[in-house]
């Protein structure tokens, strides 16, 4: 995808670099429960059977003692003197590390453009997010972060919080190559980013509160879906800048970390129940109507089937 080079006025900050000290996640299990609606099937919110998936996934089952603060239970710290405080140096300076933060940074921009033109022609109030990278371990408004996680939106901070690792485990891993399979990522993230501007999140938030599960999980799927309907809305209002072969890029994204398809690498079954994402055929359909409709309207996944 031929995007331009990000504006230097984005929100950016970076933690790479920093030392993260302490046990656990304030709380243990507490905290992992509070980031659950947060961490996404590699790309978004999450439910525990599929971060209990991911992890089987990223280097087993030993990340998840940390993530249930099997220590001490301390919020971790960030030690200084290693590196400049998040922010510092601006956006040019944390969006030119390496040639992923740049992609990320272009498709971040992308779509803090896009999205202010939408809701300025809709009348609706825009405010622009920001991009967090972190190495290994982070601390964002909703806890600390862990590159297990996969990219993740925290709604407190409004943050858009990236392990540029990830990408590599999207290619090698899971076999989605290409820039657009990348931009999709960061657009999926802001979708969530819209939920929240827009109530929808909060919405939902409620409704799980009242719900069973089994329910709650369900609403989640929706969720997720909608993101993945914005991401499309996004490539849509590019679409001069897409590249052959940029379309089939995000759908095999899609395809590929999809709830039954990561369910049965992980544990040769599927359990449709705990879906918290939606099949991998449900995102490519709605990734799909973004890009066919490039209309958020009709990304309303809330109202009858999926």
């Amino acid at each position: 995808m031929r995007l331009d080079d990000f504006d230097p006025d984005i929100n950016v900050e970076d933690q790479r670099g920093q030392s993260f000290g302490g046990g656990g996640f304030g709380g243990g299990g507490g905290m992992l429960l509070g980031l659950l609606p947060l961490i996404g099937s590699r790309f978004g919110c999450g439910g525990i059977v599929v971060v209990l998936l991911l992890l089987a996934v990223f280097g087993g089952l030993g990340n998840l003692g940390s993530m249930l603060g099997g220590g001490t239970g301390n919020t971790p710290q960030v030690q200084t003197g290693q590196r400049p405080p998040p922010g510092a140096g601006g956006a040019t300076a944390a969006c030119s590390v390496d040639a992923s933060s740049r992609s990320a940074c272009n498709a971040f921009s992308s779509a803090d453009k896009t999205w202010a033109a939408i809701f300025s022609r809709s009348g609706e109030r825009f405010q622009q997010p920001k991009l967090v990278f972190y190495s290994g371990m982070g601390q964002s408004g909703c806890g600390a972060a862990q590159s297990a996680m996969g990219p993740f939106y925290c709604p407190t901070d409004q943050g858009i919080y990236l392990d540029t690792s990830f990408f590599r485990e999207l290619q090698d891993r899971f076999h989605a190559a290409g820039d657009f399979a990348q931009d999709y990522v960061i657009a999926h993230e802001f979708g969530h980013h819209i939920q929240n501007l827009l109530g929808t999140s909060e919405q939902v938030q409620r409704q799980q509160a009242r719900s069973s599960e089994v329910e709650g999980n369900h609403l989640s799927v929706r969720l997720e879906l909608q993101a993945d309907c914005y991401a499309g809305v996004w490539a849509a209002q590019n679409r001069d800048r897409l590249d052959p072969g940029d379309v089939q890029e995000g759908m095999t994204a899609a395809q590929a970390i999809g709830d039954d398809t990561l369910q049965k690498e992980a544990q040769g079954r599927v359990v449709p129940d705990s879906f918290t994402h939606g099949t991998s055929a449900q995102r490519q359909a709605w990734l799909k109507r973004g890009l066919d409709s490039g209309d958020p309207a009709q990304c309303d996944t809330f109202s009858g089937a999926i």
